[in-house]
């Protein structure tokens, strides 16, 4: 992934695959039980703790930051492999074909007492985000039967599952895991 001046310091991609296989894709539902259930054990961000920490200590301990990256990563392989972007049974510790990368924050730039109130200035991107999952259920629906006929994910609805997954992953990076203080813009890509 390559990087520009002015790009959020949360980084997201997901390769296209070329073809996508139809019994894989038919069976998606059953195969995906244990990787979602493992995934209820793992949480997708210890925010709380942290922003006590920043609030305090005005500090982001680099092995907290390291476990929610971890975390984050997992969950949005395990987010691509629900959402039939990719064949990979999601790891628990490989990129495979999932790129996820945050900048580690120096917790001396961040604001001491935004942590408290992110959450809250994220509502107009909840809203947002609640309206684009639906969406993405039903282009979920419509790729899984493109994917069973042509064998083939329709690359305009790939594109536009990618593009919320890094919509909401901006806000996760605000809101939850409070690596900065940017506030996330409001658009698809």
């Amino acid at each position: 992934m390559q990087r520009t001046a002015d790009e959020y310091p949360a980084r997201l991609d997901i390769e296209y695959p070329q073809s996508l296989d139809r019994i894989s894709t038919l069976l998606r539902p059953i195969l995906a039980i244990p990787v979602v259930i493992l995934l209820w054990f793992v949480p997708p961000m210890l925010c709380t703790p942290v922003a006590l920490v920043l609030v305090v200590r005005r500090k982001y301990p680099r092995w907290w930051f390291d476990f929610n990256l971890e975390a984050t990563r997992f969950h949005n392989r395990v987010n691509a492999y629900l959402n039939l972007m990719t064949d990979q049974y999601p790891s628990t510790d490989e990129e495979q074909s999932v790129r996820l990368d945050l900048d580690y924050p120096d917790a001396a730039q961040l604001n001491r007492w935004l942590p408290l109130v992110k959450w809250l200035f994220a509502l107009p991107h909840y809203f947002i985000v609640w309206l684009l999952v639906g969406l993405q259920s039903i282009v979920v629906l419509i790729a899984w039967f493109a994917i069973l006929f042509t064998g083939q994910y329709p690359r305009p609805l790939f594109t536009f599952m990618l593009n919320v997954e890094r919509w909401i992953l901006r806000v996760e990076a605000y809101a939850f895991l409070l690596i900065t203080d940017r506030y996330p813009p409001f658009r698809l890509g």
